[in-house]
């Protein structure tokens, strides 16, 4: 029976790698996203490419009931999820605590952490029902140690760093293994969103040294994903040779 995976915000950066790593090891893949033309055309590239099935669905992850919908929208087929990337989530603005933005700080915790629960609930209770699982969510450096002006996001990501270690207590004697990949900087539309568009502001952040990729996450998400049965990495941090700590980098 062909392997699936299921893998959110795969429109672009360490999510589409994800989609096109598990596509070249012939896993069917369901990507999710806002922004359904580049669904489209990232489901014709894998399937041309990789003689592969891949299923779309558009829907923000923010929205409970749309969640919801998604999922239980599910073909029978397409309901033997085996590997569970949970890669949507976003930084807005980098600004002292007294100085940040409400709307910014609900975007955040909507997206990084409740659309992760939300996710994580419907995906666990078909793998349980599969008898099998693995659930992949993607943290940060930011979730191992805060850093100036990062504060809610760092606080997201530190929320994943929790979870992952619960969900694993929860789920590990029902057959569902869970890790978490923590990337530090990675150039892919992070800072871009972040600054809100701001290109020549998001290019400093990459600048004077050599940066993860998204294909860099992928292929160890990848490694994790392809671990025997008994095998389960709990927790990978993946830096940038460059980059020592958050903060703490050597550019030259």
């Amino acid at each position: 029976m062909d392997k699936i995976a299921l893998i959110t915000g795969a429109t672009s950066g360490i999510g589409k790698a994800c989609a096109v790593k598990f596509a070249q090891n012939s896993f069917d893949v369901i990507i999710t996203g806002r922004r359904n033309d580049r669904l489209k055309n990232l489901k014709e590239e894998l399937e041309s490419k990789h003689n592969i099935q891949v299923l779309t669905l558009c829907f923000d992850l923010r929205e409970k009931e749309a969640v919801i919908k998604a999922i239980e929208s599910l073909e029978k087929k397409w309901k033997r999820i085996d590997v569970l990337v949970n890669n949507a989530g976003l930084a807005l603005d980098l600004k002292p605590i007294h100085e940040g933005n409400l709307d910014n700080w609900d975007t955040m915790i909507d997206t990084n952490i409740k659309g992760l629960l939300y996710m994580s609930k419907l995906v666990s209770n078909l793998m349980i029902g599969n008898g099998s699982g693995h659930i992949i969510n993607i943290g940060s450096i930011a979730g191992k140690e805060a850093y100036p002006n990062g504060n809610v996001y760092s606080a997201t990501k530190h929320a994943i760093e929790g979870l992952t270690k619960g969900m694993r207590l929860d789920l590990f004697k029902l057959g569902i293994k869970v890790s978490q990949i923590a990337p530090g900087a990675a150039e892919t539309e992070f800072s871009e969103v972040r600054f809100h568009g701001e290109k020549e502001t998001a290019d400093k952040v990459y600048k004077g040294y050599t940066p993860l990729a998204a294909e860099d996450i992928a292929r160890s998400i990848w490694f994790v994903a392809s671990q025997p049965d008994h095998v389960n990495i709990n927790d990978l941090l993946i830096m940038p040779m460059a980059q020592a700590n958050a903060t703490t980098f050597n550019k030259n």
